[in-house]
């Protein structure tokens, strides 16, 4: 686990889990809408304040990723674009524009699913939720519920290929 500065207090494990199961619901329905499953829920005071998840095709919108959803829907709650003492769960490592976005908007915490080997950018091919140069640096905590995360992306494009076979 990394850590970072401006940290929320310690959680444990099983509610990390219990807001990565929220995660993976806001999943799922991105995959019934046919969009790439990944969910994400942001965290404050012990209450989910904002629910996120992938749409970029049906918004034809290539920064409606789930972080970016959530992270929009709370700087309405925040009256401001700061996201301090909160923490994003999210079912996917952050890519960079979504690890660019969290640095930016303070969030203190993030816990993902399952690594990025394509565009993880918490850990896997960069680290800027941790970067010392940056302004702002992020609690990672990385593999809660990977199994399960993994496996709906796994599910999702199985089928994807075996609609294109037909």
């Amino acid at each position: 686990m990394m850590t970072g500065g401006n940290q929320p207090e310690a959680r444990g494990g099983d509610q990390d889990e219990a807001y990565m199961r929220e995660a993976i619901a806001q999943a799922r329905l991105a995959a019934e809408e046919g969009e790439v499953p990944i969910g994400a829920v942001i965290v404050c005071d012990g209450r989910i304040i904002a629910r996120g998840r992938n749409r970029r095709e049906s918004r034809r919108d290539p920064t409606a990723h789930a972080e970016m959803e959530a992270i929009r829907q709370t700087i309405g709650q925040f009256a401001s674009w700061r996201v301090e003492r909160a923490a994003l769960y999210v079912t996917l490592e952050p890519c960079p524009m979504c690890a660019g976005a969290i640095v930016q908007s303070r969030i203190d915490r993030v816990v993902y699913g399952c690594a990025d080997p394509k565009a993880g950018a918490a850990a896997t091919l960069f680290s800027l939720l941790s970067d010392p140069r940056l302004n702002h640096r992020c609690e990672v905590r990385a593999g809660v519920l990977e199994d399960q995360c993994r496996e709906l992306l796994r599910n999702f494009f199985r089928a994807r290929r075996a609609e294109k076979a037909e």
